[in-house]
């Protein structure tokens, strides 16, 4: 329902775009404490700042026929719908919630934390953005809307380039819009600033399980790891040039996690047929039922993102394998990764299959005229993802491969969570 016009990166605009990111490093080489801080601080605007609109709004005008204004509350249909939950922020934003997974090494109750950080914050901002979705439809004017939702000259799409601002400066409510305004800058910032700490972890432990340079491993005098901290700056300058645009990069973010949140319910799966009885800080109930069913629905969402970002997605799939044998050409690791070719058999032919899933749909390149049409899409992508999990599952690692492989953790220097090879 919301909306605003996407627009290219100036160069004034990518300028400022890394300089910001230079400064969400910087707080990050202060280490996880002064980052708490600064992130809790952070967190506490980005709720207060969307309650107020919403209570806001609601107060200053409600009109519930908006409802079915236009042409209508499902314009585009379900291809629309299923478009908008990939491309245009709908999974990204509750993408929070990795970091608390990503970080859960470093809480003193991860038993107690971890449930209530990863279930409480997808569960809250549910409901956050549902009534932010339904304050800001009642609360447009009826000049704002027009004839169809993407009117040119009067439409939603055109009129508006923020929003909820925009919205609260029609409503004569200025002060509204100056916060919103500055909660723009803040609250973007809260979330680079965390996923910023998550990547220089997550290359933390790719380089103790031997997956990239030993150099990732170097922390300062606050056991923070800097030279991933600094790969994540430039990645991120880097990456300016062919995503330029919010949305460009959403799209790419969106299905490359949740193509990293796919082999989850593998590694669940996997874990609760080879070790049923080990010991489990949080067990999540009906698993065996959830895992597949998470799966199906992580490979959708890639479909619906469509062949212009999966193809992207490939390329930056390859250059990450590119890294992973230069790492052992050249040695550059001392840690040997475990890998068993057997186990893997089935990612090569997930990740092509996936592919030429997404190009013959009715998500690729050539839309309504596609091999597989609308809906049909769908059902491939779930028979296929079902194919590939208990593929997955038959050939997972032995009990005694895993237990081996769990034994081999070891305890990282202080600060810094435990990572298994």
């Amino acid at each position: 329902l919301i909306v605003c016009r996407c627009t290219m990166l100036s160069a004034t605009g990518i300028v400022v775009s890394v300089i910001l990111m230079a400064i969400m490093v910087a707080i990050n080489f202060l280490g996880v404490r002064k980052l708490a801080a600064t992130n809790s601080a952070a967190t506490w605007w980005k709720i207060a700042v969307p309650l107020l609109t919403i209570l806001v709004l609601a107060i200053s005008n409600f009109d519930m026929s908006n409802l079915t204004a236009a042409n209508g509350f499902n314009p585009e249909g379900l291809k629309g719908i299923f478009a908008a939950v990939s491309t245009g922020g709908i999974i990204f934003s509750y993408l929070g919630f990795e970091q608390a997974d990503q970080l859960a090494g470093e809480s003193s109750n991860p038993k107690r934390d971890v449930p209530f950080a990863i279930i409480g914050s997808v569960v809250f901002g549910t409901i956050l953005y549902i009534m932010l979705q339904l304050v800001f439809l009642f609360a447009l004017p009826k000049s704002a809307i027009g004839d169809t939702w993407d009117q040119v000259g009067s439409g939603l799409y055109t009129t508006f380039t923020g929003p909820f601002a925009e919205i609260a400066t029609l409503l004569s409510i200025g002060w509204l819009a100056t916060i919103i305004y500055a909660d723009a800058i803040i609250s973007p910032g809260g979330t680079g600033l965390i996923y910023t700490t998550g990547s220089s972890r997550l290359a933390y432990g790719l380089s103790r399980n031997g997956y990239v340079p030993s150099a990732f491993e170097w922390t300062n005098s606050r056991n923070v790891p800097w030279v991933g901290l600094l790969a994540a700056f430039v990645t991120g300058c880097i990456c300016f040039l062919p995503f330029p645009s919010w949305q460009s990069l959403v799209g790419l973010i969106t299905s490359a996690s949740v193509l990293m949140y796919g082999g989850a319910p593998l590694s669940l799966g996997a874990f609760r047929r080879r070790l049923p009885n080990a010991d489990r800080p949080y067990r999540l109930p009906a698993a065996e039922i959830l895992s597949p069913l998470a799966f199906v629905i992580a490979n959708l969402i890639i479909l619906w993102t469509g062949w212009e970002t999966v193809w992207k997605l490939g390329v930056s799939i390859l250059i990450g394998y590119a890294i992973l044998i230069a790492n052992r050409v050249f040695r550059l690791n001392e840690h040997k990764p475990t890998l068993d070719w057997k186990a893997a058999s089935w990612l090569i032919p997930y990740l092509v299959g996936m592919g030429l899933i997404v190009y013959f749909s009715d998500f690729g390149p050539k839309g309504d005229a596609a091999l597989i049409g609308f809906g049909w899409d769908a059902l491939v992508v779930t028979v296929w993802s079902l194919v590939i999990y208990y593929w997955a599952m038959a050939v997972a690692l032995s009990t005694e491969a895993i237990e081996e492989m769990i034994g081999e953790v070891e305890e990282p220097e202080e600060g810094m969570a435990p990572v298994a090879h």
